[in-house]
């Protein structure tokens, strides 16, 4: 029987995991799954949530960096 209440055998799942998947697609398939669960929750309690916050943020820092940065460019083949 398979009990997953030993660490021992978590560990050795986790092994088994990353010897058939691989360390590069392992994250991806947590992604994957973390957010097909968290639809699957606002689906049920009908939530509406368009994006995280965490997220909203990080991108609005990253579109900030990218306009810099092509300024910058702008700026060095103009001169």
């Amino acid at each position: 029987m398979l009990g997953l209440d030993n660490p021992l055998h978590i560990a050795f799942l986790l092994v088994i995991l990353l010897l058939v998947f691989g360390a590069k697609r392992l994250p991806e398939m947590g992604r994957s799954l973390g957010s097909g669960m968290r639809g699957f929750k606002q689906a049920i309690s009908g939530e509406t949530e368009s994006a995280p916050a965490e997220l909203t943020a990080a991108a609005s820092v990253q579109v900030e960096h990218e306009s810099d940065a092509a300024g910058q460019a702008a700026r060095r083949y103009a001169a």
